[in-house]
């Protein structure tokens, strides 16, 4: 279960921002048009929608001019629950997507033919880390190694 999340972690390091910048911009031009234009239309005690449509079209065109209404007009109390709401639904979606983007097995972002199948170093024992023949990045086989040294390719060779 390690592999998986340490591999959706790897995956999904420019989404985290991208998704928390993303987070940001709604709050700004969405959230806050909306819990004010709430806070607007609930002020007689019941809630008029007129007064929603009308004000959240003006909101909406001038999100920062909402934000600081936010703060001056006193309309905290109606922001914070549907910012945390809003947080919630976002957060859902976000891990939904992170977890769908782990991967299925332990080995599905290896290279095959890479020297990730060896740890702390093993292979070079056998192999050479400088110089011989190519057998992927910074393994090759060493020439003046005792014994055998035949090379067997799997796989084919392609030219673009």
């Amino acid at each position: 279960m390690n592999y998986k999340l340490e591999g959706a972690i790897r995956r999904n390091r420019k989404n985290f921002i991208i998704c928390t910048i993303l987070w940001i911009v709604l709050t700004i031009v969405f959230v806050s048009p909306f819990s004010y234009s709430v806070f607007q239309a609930s002020q007689q005690g019941a809630f008029d929608l007129g007064v929603f449509l009308t004000s959240f079209g003006q909101n909406i065109t001038n999100p920062f001019a909402a934000i600081g209404n936010i703060f001056t007009q006193g309309a905290i109390g109606t922001f914070m629950p549907i910012l945390i709401g809003f947080t919630i639904f976002y957060l859902i979606f976000f891990f939904i997507g992170f977890v769908k983007s782990a991967p299925k097995n332990e080995f599905s972002d290896i290279e095959h033919g890479s020297s990730d199948w060896s740890q702390r170093g093993e292979q070079y024992q056998v192999l050479s880390k400088n110089k011989g023949i190519i057998l992927a990045e910074n393994n090759y086989l060493p020439i003046d190694k005792r014994g055998n040294v035949n090379v067997l390719v799997v796989g084919r060779i392609r030219f673009w």
